[in-house]
């Protein structure tokens, strides 16, 4: 399902215009973003990049919002029930009416994946299931897509232990690598938020590059 909106986004292009030189909006702007699971990490990811002035994504999940999900995705108890793609489809057209969104409420698996990313330049791994995890980076890590994906974002404190480790140079994890969540050791809201945080700043890295400390004062050459 494609999912636009009438309305535009001129508050929040003309809010990134103060930010982002008009080649970087450009470069955000045509890349075409999937994110694989729209709970706690593809939620806040989501999120992130459509303020940060991406308009296109393909984002998949088969499961609906419940309210153990509130303490940590972007939802609202109003949207328990709904498939969580259809309900960050409303919370990300709330931010900006005309991004693009295609949205699949389906299990993704070996047989379909390539095929509902196969437009996508960037994607993010937002499973909780290790499996599904596996499946995604076998499906990409040889191909030319930058992927990113996480391992070890349960709990809650500890926030230096939330690193990202390049494992060449289009594959990223996001995660202490070790810390999984279960039934002792929960997901949370801080955790969890700051590693979707992280996720989304590798994509803008990758499209616009680098601007912290030094590189503040030099303009984005990074040309993808």
């Amino acid at each position: 399902m494609t999912v636009t909106n009438l309305y535009s986004s001129d508050a929040l292009n003309k809010g990134l215009e103060r930010y982002l030189k008009p080649e970087a909006q450009k470069k955000l702007g045509a890349a075409i973003i999937g994110i694989a699971g729209a709970g706690g990490l593809g939620s806040n990811v989501a999120a992130h990049l459509v303020r940060s002035g991406v308009k296109n994504f393909v984002i998949a999940d088969f499961d609906r919002v419940e309210a153990s999900n509130l303490n940590r995705q972007f939802f609202f108890p109003d949207q328990i029930g709904k498939f969580k793609v259809d309900a960050l489809a409303e919370n990300l057209l709330r931010i900006a009416p005309d991004i693009n969104l295609k949205l699949y409420p389906e299990r993704l698996t070996y047989g379909n994946t390539r095929q509902i990313f196969e437009d996508c330049s960037a994607i993010i791994e937002a499973f909780d299931d290790p499996k599904s995890k596996k499946m995604l980076v076998e499906s990409f890590m040889n191909t030319d897509r930058f992927l990113v994906v996480a391992s070890g974002i349960g709990g809650y404190g500890s926030p230096d232990t939330i690193k990202a480790r390049k494992i060449k140079e289009n594959f990223y994890i996001v995660g202490d690598g070790q810390t999984a969540s279960d039934k002792t050791i929960p997901p949370m809201s801080p955790r969890v938020g700051l590693a979707a945080a992280i996720q989304a700043d590798l994509i803008l890295m990758y499209f616009i590059g680098t601007l912290t400390g030094k590189e503040a004062n030099k303009e984005c050459n990074h040309d993808k």
